[in-house]
């Protein structure tokens, strides 16, 4: 198999040539798309248990004190009131409130803690971080170091049991811990990207091979792409960075102001409270087509004949057997309001409806977010 040497390869490559893995480029990485089909993989990890390469994504490990570090400016979320061992989802804005990057923070200890941000943009959060922490820090990349596996599905806590023990089910939604796996010990977080009971797995390089095949071992588990990645998060309405959110879309017209602290000062504050007394110049909105033709990207938003906004993200969706969409429109549209979605002469006759399109999913089942 040829390879563009531009590309960055993944620990696991070798392993996905083995299974067959039809590889492509994904944020400067060649990663696996699909294995058996997307369909397949995505039903598979709503019913069972699938593993997923994420060893794209980048990580951090920053020393800092809260009080002079200038950290809890730079993101939306209020870390001075995370507890050790929780995780918080939220964002990096600039100064005109548009998103730099949506991250996972953990809070490891005391002024300790560990960043992960996506790949394409890790290299300029790293040095954002670095221009903007103040008074004595520490802020290392260890994205080369350390690999990420994701084990999602309803039986994801079964499957990992043998390997972590049984202390691992207590982690409740949005917290993680270190366990003892392979001789290493790691973190597994009861966090993920698809709506399911589900675990990320962090573990150095030279071990995660070991990992993932011991994990494939169990006929519980298979491999699934970023195929039936993408097609899982946009059952549950979540957003794609570069895709969906971006530098030029606030979290307010993504629609994720909750992942903002008011009572707390961040980069971009003024703008968004400017944007909440003026109204939004734009907005997101979630719609089913009425058959199983799936929008695209950029497809436009047609509104009462009118050209009102743009298809973000777009597939069929495999759970419900129809397709259905997210994107941005300039008009305040309700629920259950008709929209067709174009593209030349491509029309698609859709509903607006909410988020998630999927709602069985177990992510939080028993959990108080």
């Amino acid at each position: 198999m040829e390879t563009n040497s531009a590309l960055r390869q993944t620990p696991l490559f070798d392993q996905h040539k083995k299974l067959g893995a039809k590889l492509a480029p994904f944020g400067g990485w060649l990663m696996p798309i699909q294995y058996s089909g997307i369909i397949e993989e995505h039903n598979w990890v709503r019913g069972s248990a699938g593993l997923f390469d994420i060893c794209h994504m980048g990580e951090f490990m920053l020393e800092a004190d809260l009080a002079v570090s200038n950290f809890d400016f730079l993101v939306t979320v209020n870390l001075k009131t995370m507890p050790a061992g929780s995780c918080r989802y939220g964002f990096m804005l600039n100064g005109q409130g548009g998103i730099i990057d949506d991250l996972l923070i953990y809070k490891i200890a005391e002024g300790r803690w560990m960043i992960v941000v996506n790949a394409a943009t890790s290299d300029g959060d790293f040095a954002y971080l670095k221009g903007h922490l103040t008074g004595p820090f520490r802020l290392e990349n260890v994205s080369g170091a350390l690999g990420k596996l994701d084990l999602q599905g309803p039986l994801s806590a079964e499957a990992l049991e043998v390997l972590a023990g049984a202390e691992f089910k207590k982690l409740r939604y949005y917290t993680f811990g270190y366990f003892d796996i392979l001789g290493e010990k790691i973190i597994i977080s009861r966090t993920g990207y698809t709506g399911e009971t589900g675990y990320e797995l962090y573990m150095p390089n030279e071990k995660i091979g070991r990992l993932w095949e011991k994990l494939l071992s169990d006929k519980r588990v298979r491999p699934i792409g970023l195929g039936a990645r993408d097609t899982l998060r946009l059952e549950m309405g979540y957003s794609l960075y570069g895709q969906d959110i971006n530098r030029d879309i606030t979290p307010l017209e993504a629609g994720l102001e909750r992942f903002i602290d008011w009572k707390k000062d961040f980069t971009g504050k003024e703008v968004l409270l400017k944007q909440k007394e003026d109204g939004l110049p734009r907005r997101m909105v979630y719609f089913a087509a009425d058959s199983r033709r799936s929008p695209r990207h950029n497809y436009r938003i047609i509104y009462k004949g009118r050209d009102i906004g743009a298809v973000s993200s777009g597939s069929f969706s495999p759970s419900l057997g129809v397709g259905i969409g997210m994107g941005y429109v300039a008009d305040n549209i309700a629920l259950g309001e008709e929209i067709v979605l174009s593209e030349n002469s491509i029309a698609i006759n859709a509903r607006v409806t909410d988020k998630p399109f999927y709602k069985k999913g177990g992510a939080k089942s028993g959990d108080a977010r």
